[in-house]
């Protein structure tokens, strides 16, 4: 099966895979690890996605697809048996079952595992068709994989969009995540969402913890999948390990 995206031809991108772990708290270990794209010298998301244009935003989205798998699986993770979350643009899918057998193909050709994929997208970029969005997230469903929505809390819709469809994962913005220890709103805030959540059945991960005292309270508040520079850094084409302070603090 293919589509018009499949055969349209398009600049080769240039892309690099940066990984940062998504931490389970209750274990110590990475839960999945999150490819951050990268130009090949290291430039920024942003530059290199300067130069995506609408004509050419599905080859985008397929060379992303095949630069995380394979750029992951050659850095280690398939021992690690952590899942691999890969950021996709849903206005870019054609057709849900037709549009990810290059992602099939590249998972079978490295030897991954399709059931550790997440695919997750971000409220950010406008949904100019829910309908087709739910359709992509009840697609990936039956197939096996998991389906995050990213950047939760702010954006175009947040509640709107999760009223429309549930994927199994949310992931909350970082602006709700910063200095939560000493802010209440925020604490009352994430404490709402968090309880709402766990009643619809999806799993929350905090992004964006920088400090310890963060990490405390999204702990305290019962969020399991935490992820941030407190603890590691993306490594460019690399799974960097998570940093032994917040290791030996997640441990006690």
């Amino acid at each position: 099966m293919t589509c018009e995206g499949c055969r349209t031809r398009a600049e080769d991108f240039g892309l690099s895979m940066a990984f940062q772990p998504i931490v389970d708290v209750e274990t110590g270990r990475p839960y999945a690890y999150e490819a951050l794209l990268r130009g090949n010298n290291g430039e920024g998301a942003a530059e290199v996605l300067s130069r995506v244009t609408s004509a050419d935003r599905y080859a985008f989205d397929q060379q992303c697809r095949i630069a995380a798998i394979e750029q992951s699986v050659a850095a280690g993770i398939i021992d690690t048996g952590a899942r691999l979350s890969i950021n996709f643009l849903p206005n870019a899918i054609y057709s849900p079952v037709a549009c990810i057998q290059v992602t099939l193909k590249t998972a079978r050709a490295v030897g991954f595992p399709t059931g550790r994929l997440i695919f997750e997208f971000t409220e950010n970029e406008q949904m100019t068709d829910t309908a087709h969005v739910a359709n992509i997230v009840d697609s990936y469903r039956r197939m096996g994989f998991a389906t995050a929505l990213d950047d939760f809390g702010a954006g175009h819709a947040g509640l709107g969009l999760l009223a429309r469809f549930q994927t199994d994962l949310v992931k909350l913005d970082m602006e709700l995540i910063r200095d939560i220890d000493a802010s209440l709103p925020r604490r009352l805030i994430v404490e709402g969402i968090v309880r709402m959540l766990t009643k619809m059945d999806i799993a929350v991960i905090a992004e964006g913890i920088e400090t310890e005292a963060e990490y405390r309270v999204l702990r305290d508040l019962g969020i399991r999948y935490q992820q941030g520079y407190w603890f590691a850094r993306p490594g460019l084409r690399t799974l960097p390990a998570i940093a032994p302070n917040s290791a030996r603090r997640i441990a006690a």
